[in-house]
């Protein structure tokens, strides 16, 4: 069942009004999360099988490649905030999440040519799921208030990208590395934010919400993905 879009802000009458609402926002948020993550798989499974993204990707250039990334990544993320109250909204975050998966086709393609890619795959997945579980319990039942980590955040999404940009120039291994961490850690804290904000009724859309908590929950598993297959990867 679709769950309802809010396309105004409710008027509560008390606080048990309030509860409710947040609790709905909140279940439809997780309920959303978990349904997009079968296009991502379905795309991931394409992306890896039926398309050829990497040499797609080859053939274009590497740089030319991952602006045009970048900026249909920003400019879909940008579509579905502006929908984020109408059903169309949800299609794009669908599509957002299908497209992200045929996007993980080379880097699946890469560890599972290792001869224990199998097993990273499975530690990243599993090491993704445990974090979101452990920050999500954390940012819904600690009373203490997350808001401060916003500005902690704003400024490391904007260094973070930089830094992003400036490696698909200098494609620096040691840039790639650091990078990885620094989302992991960045993308912890935007989960912990996001879910508090929305149990303390400051986050009430939750195609919005969804779309944060995908791309922080997609960068962390791709993040130890990647660093799995450096430190751990066995190439014979």
């Amino acid at each position: 069942m679709q769950p309802e879009i809010q396309t105004q802000q409710p008027v509560f009458t008390g606080n048990t009004d309030v509860a409710v609402q947040q609790n709905k926002v909140l279940r439809n948020t997780y309920m959303l999360l978990a349904v997009s993550l079968i296009p991502t798989i379905v795309g991931a499974a394409l992306g890896t099988t039926v398309f050829n993204i990497a040499g797609l990707m080859r053939g274009v250039g590497p740089i030319i490649a991952s602006i045009a990334v970048l900026a249909i990544f920003y400019g879909w993320v940008y579509m579905i905030e502006k929908n984020k109250d109408t059903s169309l909204g949800l299609y794009l975050l669908l599509g957002f999440t299908f497209f992200m998966g045929l996007l993980l086709g080379p880097l699946l393609q890469k560890t599972m040519g290792l001869r224990n890619g199998g097993e990273l795959v499975m530690v990243a997945a599993g090491g993704t799921a445990g974090v979101f579980f452990i920050l999500s319990g954390i940012a819904s039942n600690v009373k203490r208030d997350f808001s401060f980590l916003n500005k902690f955040i704003v400024v490391g999404v904007i260094v973070a990208m930089l830094a992003v940009v400036a490696n698909i120039f200098l494609q620096m291994p040691a840039l790639s590395m650091a990078l990885c961490g620094v989302f992991i850690i960045l993308s912890s804290a935007i989960i912990l934010w996001q879910i508090n904000s929305i149990v303390k009724g400051g986050e009430t859309n939750y195609i919005s919400a969804t779309l944060t908590l995908y791309i922080s929950v997609y960068n962390i598993f791709t993040s130890l993905l990647q660093l799995l297959g450096i430190v751990g990867g066995d190439r014979d």
